[in-house]
Parts: C-alpha cells; sequence; structure tokens
C-alpha cells in the first residue's frame, strides 16, 4: 500500500497524508502540531519582581526579628533577678540563716564595716550570699549574668535581706518587711534602649515575700 504526504511543513506546523483505499479513493489524513510553548522558567520581569518582594519582606521581617531577640534578653534578664530573690528567699528557710539579694551598690547592701553579710555582696547585682558565721558570708549564685549591654539597669537594685522565716527586709529596716509601695518605687528596674516600646521590665515585692513583674515604656537609662 502506497501513502502520499503532501504539504508537509518542516518548521512542525502540519502535514497531509493520503492513504489510498478500495475503489480508487484516498483517505485523507491532517496531521498538526500544537503551538511551540517556551521552555519553563523565569522571565526578566519575573525575576525582578521577586526580588522586589523578598527586599519588601527582608525590610520589614529584620527589624522585628531584632526586636524579639532584644525582648527575649531583657525577659531573661528579668526572670534572672526573681529566681535570684527566690533563691535567697529559699535558702533562707532551709538553713533558717539570713541570706542577701544584693544590689550593684555597695552602700545599699551594708550597715556598716561589721556587717559581713551585707558586705560580701560588694556591688555583685544579683548575687545571693548567706550568712555561715556572724563573720563570715557564703555565696549562693555569683550574680545576673545577662545583666549586660544592652539590658541595663535603671536605677539602683535594691538589696534584700531574709531572715529564716522566709520574709525580705531592707537590711538597714530589718523590723517591717519590705514592701515596694511603701518604698515608693521598683525594687529593680531594668531596660534597653533597643526597643522603643515596652523596653523596661520593673521588679516589685509586697509584704516580703510576694514578687510581682510589670512591663512599662520610658527612656533607657
Amino acid at each position: 500500500m502506497a501513502c502520499f504526504i503532501e504539504g508537509v511543513d518542516w518548521h512542525g506546523v502540519g502535514a497531509r497524508v493520503d492513504f489510498p483505499q478500495s475503489g480508487g479513493n484516498f483517505m485523507r489524513i491532517s496531521l498538526r502540531r500544537g503551538p511551540s510553548r517556551p521552555d519553563d522558567g523565569f522571565t526578566v520581569v519575573e525575576l525582578m519582581i521577586t526580588l522586589a518582594v523578598a527586599t519588601i519582606l527582608m525590610v520589614v521581617a529584620i527589624p522585628s526579628f531584632n526586636n524579639m531577640i532584644n525582648s527575649n534578653r531583657l525577659t531573661t534578664a528579668a526572670n534572672e533577678l526573681v529566681g535570684a530573690l527566690n533563691a535567697a528567699r529559699m535558702e533562707a528557710i532551709k538553713r533558717n540563716a539570713d541570706t542577701q539579694f544584693c544590689s550593684d551598690l555597695a552602700s545599699n547592701n551594708t550597715t556598716g564595716t561589721t556587717d559581713a553579710l551585707g558586705n560580701a555582696c560588694g556591688t555583685a547585682s544579683g548575687a545571693v550570699y548567706v550568712l555561715t558565721t556572724t563573720t563570715s558570708a557564703t555565696p549562693v549564685l555569683t550574680g545576673a549574668p545577662d545583666l549586660a549591654t544592652p539590658v541595663q539597669l535603671h536605677g539602683d537594685i535594691t538589696a534584700i535581706r531574709f531572715q529564716g522565716n522566709g520574709l525580705g527586709y531592707s537590711p538597714s529596716a530589718m523590723t517591717t518587711p519590705y514592701d515596694s509601695t511603701t518604698a515608693g518605687g521598683p525594687l529593680a528596674d531594668i531596660c534597653t534602649a533597643s526597643l522603643s516600646t515596652n523596653n523596661h521590665i520593673q521588679i516589685f515585692m509586697a509584704t516580703g515575700s510576694i514578687i510581682t513583674t510589670q512591663v512599662t515604656s520610658g527612656a533607657c537609662p
């Protein structure tokens, strides 16, 4: 059987093929190829749009990520100070002895040259010492390592001395449990200039035992 090919388009558009049939007739079949499609991939315009969107996302996301990091640093530092206060309280109860949560200011820690517990603190903010004898004190915690740039103190930390009953006092006022309301301000205020809002965490104590925190905004330091 012979067939005839007509109108072949060698560029791939199409062709006609005639197949002989009985009685001298031919069956004509047209073969056509669909329009060609470009190879898969990005055009220059698509790439430029993608880069523009990525740039916008980076401009928005990077500051938010930095804010999250600085907020976490501030929270971590505050939690360390709260943890140190609780450690001082529990150590005093456990040993039935005086302990002290230390201020960053030496004069806040001690009542005089014979005050072994207060003098042991020096300027180790957030450190905790326990009085072992009338003339010596042993460290329980050496300080707050995360209280460093960009986190800093706004003002001074108040020293708190705990007795065996678990109540905390100011070293210079051992007759009445410490209360932030009476003292007129927070026990500690830590902040960071890396945040524009919610950049302070203040620590309060009520009736010598109840510890709370509050997030505020303001200049730092």
